[in-house]
Formats: structure tokens, C-alpha cells, sequence
């Protein structure tokens, strides 16, 4: 299947999409060995359908999988690794945060030899899609920051060090695979990521890794609305700007678009993904109030540079509100699509029914 060429001012999304109430439901039954690998072959596909099809519906350009065979961003692909030990969550009463996931403990050098699982992600999206796509995955730092210091490794950039070749290795495989979008993932934490050394992992998982375009996501954090470190990219330029990458994914929204004057500041070369949907925010954007915070970073940013997704992943969001939220996006990013080509406007069109009512196929 050949994928459709893009528009001016592409739509997409971060990475994880909603998570269906079924599928919270089957979490539990496959944690207690409910399900055998039949059953959890067809929960995943399923559930990789679901995000598909919700993302086509809405109308987004560049999709993804949803992320569906993953748990909780980064959780499931610790699976995948050798030498690391699980310890317990430092705190298991009151509200999940960061300091109430599982941590590893290094006790010997950190492999991975049968990759990270996202080979499988690919054959399956180049089957259940015409559209264009990316597959994401976690930097090295952001990994890191679940593993301790301990066994072979001094410090947390020790670890990440030894991350960088098993992410290149599964970048390289994704590659020859026919992927053509891929992105790595980095929670921005002030206290760890110094620019040149995220430049310099970044690069490195990326060595000798020839695809269309290779995106950065650089967030500060949505477990449960918590952030993870201090709310700017400012400290970033303008080392960031001569990074391998083709394009930022940077969050806006939850800061009232603030910082999207970087891009002119720095006369950064980069694409930008501009985030536009507020996912610490339990509301649905209009397509207008989208469309304006668009024009604001046209103030700054080329429109054939600009692409246009949410602030992060969808993940925490219940499906309802995600998809209405993808469907504002498509909207108001049409709404500036036609002001820049001079086309007539189709954001007024009756949307599609939002997942969970009567209508919902």
C-alpha cells in the first residue's frame, strides 16, 4: 500500500493513544496468567486496531499504533533486557507518580539481544494501514532514569551510554524493516540531561540509521498530570538545534504556547512538531482556539516547517476525550490550512462520533 503525500501543516500524534476500557480489563487477567499467547496476540492486535482506526477516523496524517503492545510508556520494555535486577516501588500508597514505579539494579552490563519488540509493531502496522506512520520509542536517558547507579555503572550516563548501541541496533533493524518515520522519545529532566550529552546520544542512536524523517520528542512528563523537571526548553538552545534530528516534537499547550518564539530566537533549522492539545486538561479544545494556537507559532516557525500534534501521548486520557481532542486538532489545523492555501474550509463538517456512544461502529 502506497501512503497518501502529506499536507501543508501535518497532523499527528506523539505516540500512545487511550487506552479502551477492555483493554484496562484484560491487563488484569493477563497479569495473572490468564491469557495464553493466542489470547494475548489478539488483545494486542485488537487493541492496535482500535488506535488505528481512531486516528483515521479523526483524520490525523501521520499515525501511529498507539503504542497498544506497551504499557505505560516505558514499563514494558524492560522486559526485553538482561542484567538488571527489579527492585520494589520505594512508595505503593497514594497517588501513583514516578517514585511508585518498579526500579532495576544493574548487576551486570545491560544487553537486550532479542531487541526491544518493535519489529513486530512494524509488520503489523505496514499491514493494517495505508496511511504514513512512525514508530517511537524511549531514549537512553529516559530509560536510565528507572535504572540505579550499581554493578558495572557509576551514574545514571554510564547507563545511558550503554543503552545507546542496543537503541541504534533497533533503530538500524526498524530501518531495514521499510520503517520510514522514526522517533525517540525523552522526558526533560533538568536535573540529569546536560544538552551536549543529549545531542551526543541522540546522534549515536541514530548512526547509520538512513530513514524519511527522524523525530525527536522532548516533553516534560504526564504520569497523572505530574511533570518532570523544570518547564522550559530555553536551557536547551542553542545546542539542541545542531542534533541529527529532522524534527522537534515540543510541548505548548499546558504553558499557553509559551516558548514558541525559540524557534525564531535561535533561528533553529529544525521542523517543529508543535504541541496544541493540553493533556493535563480535562476539557476538549474548539477547533478555533486550536487554530489560534497555531498562528501563534506561524509567528515564528515557516508553515513548511511546522507540523501539529498534542503536547505528549494519549495514554492517560480516557478514549472519549482523546479522540474528541484528535478530531479539534484535524479541525483547527484545517481552519489554518485553508487561510495559508486559500482553499475553501471543510472544518465545519459533522464529526465523526466520538468512541463509547451508539454511533460508534
Amino acid at each position: 500500500m502506497t501512503a497518501p503525500a502529506l499536507p501543508i501543516l501535518p497532523t499527528s500524534v506523539v505516540g500512545s493513544y487511550a487506552i479502551p476500557a477492555w483493554l484496562w480489563a484484560a491487563y488484569e487477567k493477563i497479569e495473572a496468567g490468564g491469557f495464553g499467547a493466542m489470547d494475548l496476540a489478539e488483545t494486542e492486535n485488537d487493541a492496535v486496531e482500535t488506535a488505528i482506526r481512531d486516528q483515521e477516523r479523526a483524520g490525523v496524517d501521520l499515525i501511529s499504533d498507539g503504542e497498544m503492545r506497551r504499557q505505560g510508556f516505558i514499563v514494558s520494555i524492560f522486559k526485553y533486557f538482561r542484567g538488571l535486577r527489579p527492585l520494589e516501588p520505594r512508595r505503593k500508597v497514594g497517588v501513583l507518580s514516578y517514585d511508585g514505579h518498579v526500579f532495576y539494579e544493574p548487576v551486570e552490563r545491560i544487553s537486550a539481544p532479542d531487541g526491544l519488540g518493535t519489529l513486530k509493531e512494524l509488520d503489523y502496522l505496514r499491514q493494517a494501514t495505508p496511511r504514513p506512520f512512525k514508530i517511537t520509542l524511549p531514549g537512553p536517558l529516559t530509560l536510565a532514569t528507572q535504572i540505579t547507579k550499581g554493578g558495572p555503572y557509576r551514574d545514571r550516563y554510564e547507563v545511558a551510554a550503554d543503552l545507546v548501541p542496543i537503541l541504534n541496533r533497533e533503530l538500524r533493524a526498524l530501518a531495514a524493516g521499510g520503517a520510514r518515520n522514526l522517533q525517540l522519545d525523552d522526558v526533560y529532566q533538568s536535573f540529569i540531561m546536560e544538552p551536549k550529552r543529549l545531542v551526543e546520544f541522540y546522534d549515536r542512536c541514530f548512526e547509520g540509521v538512513a530513514v524519511e524523517r527522524r523525530f525527536w520528542h522532548i516533553c516534560f512528563g504526564t504520569l497523572e498530570g505530574f511533570g518532570f523537571g523544570e518547564r522550559t526548553y530555553r536551557p536547551l538552545f542553542p545546542t539542541i538545534s545542531s542534533v541529527c534530528a529532522d524534527q522537534f516534537v515540543f510541548e505548548f499547550a499546558n504553558r499557553e504556547m509559551a516558548e514558541s518564539g525559540l524557534w525564531r530566537e535561535f533561528d533553529c533549522p529544525k521542523e517543529l512538531g508543535a504541541g496544541v492539545l493540553d493533556l493535563k486538561n480535562f476539557y476538549v479544545e474548539s477547533p478555533e482556539l486550536v487554530a489560534r494556537r497555531i498562528r501563534r507559532v506561524l509567528e515564528s516557525v515557516p508553515a513548511e516547517r511546522l507540523w501539529i500534534n498534542p503536547d505528549c501521548g494519549l495514554a492517560r486520557l480516557p478514549r472519549h476525550l482523546a479522540f474528541a481532542k484528535l478530531q479539534a486538532l484535524v479541525a483547527g489545523t484545517r481552519q489554518v490550512r485553508c487561510e495559508l492555501t486559500g482553499a475553501p474550509s471543510t472544518s465545519n463538517r459533522p464529526p465523526s462520533a466520538a468512541p463509547g456512544t451508539s454511533s460508534d461502529p
